[in-house]
Order: C-alpha cells, then structure tokens, then sequence
C-alpha cells in the first residue's frame, strides 16, 4: 500500500517525504525543528536534508527567530502550499481507493483496531 501511495504521489510530483514534511509543516503543530523531526520519525540530520531539498525546490521558506537564533521556523510558500493541495487531492483519493472494498462496519472496525494498535505504542 506503501509502494502504492508513494507511486501515485511521484506522479503528481512529490513523494513520501514530500507529502510528509508539507503536512507537518502545514499543520503547525510543532515548536522546534527537532520536534517536528520527532514527528515525522526522523533524525534531525534526516530532517535537515529534506528541508534543504525542499527549499531549493521553491516549496519552504526557513528562517532563524531574532530573538533566538537556535529557533529555525520553516513554513511553505506559495509553491509549497499548491504542492500540498494536488498531493493532498492524491493521498484522498487513495484513501478512497482502498476504503472502497469495505463496508461502513469493516471500516468502523479496521478503525477500532488501528486505535489499539495505536494505544499499544504509547504504553511501555
């Protein structure tokens, strides 16, 4: 399903990585550049590389804070934000791909599983 996501991406012109970090970025839920590397799963150094890809692309604007120059802000620019929109148009209709095959239930169910999958990760 993986394999399959990220190919229909590349066809709209971004990737995984792409589609992630513009989500996270998007999303604003983040502080620091370290937290939104956690976010995503990555190491800082990881996060970095992608940033810089995505800035020489056109697609991120960074920046350092004046009142603390350690505080890296990043945001997308307009390029970024249509980049965003069409891959986001690709990860819904992929979404819609594979719910397709099930049922309101199964749905409903496949939910329930993945939240307790999901809760087994937070406990240690």
């Amino acid at each position: 399903m993986t394999q399959a996501f990220d190919r229909a991406l590349a066809d709209a012109g971004g990737s995984l990585a792409t589609w992630q970090v513009l989500v996270l970025v998007r999303s604003r839920d983040w502080e620091t550049q370290s937290e939104l590397a956690a976010a995503m799963g990555v190491t800082a150094a990881t996060l970095t590389h992608h940033l810089g890809a995505l800035e020489a692309q056109g697609l991120v604007r960074r920046w350092r804070e004046e009142g603390n120059r350690r505080v890296q802000r990043v945001e997308l620019t307009e390029a970024g934000s249509a980049l965003f929109d069409r891959l986001r148009g690709v990860a819904r209709r992929h979404d819609e791909r594979l719910r397709s095959r099930l049922s309101s239930s199964e749905s409903a169910e496949l939910a329930a599983l993945l939240g307790k999958l999901e809760d087994g990760l937070a406990q240690p």
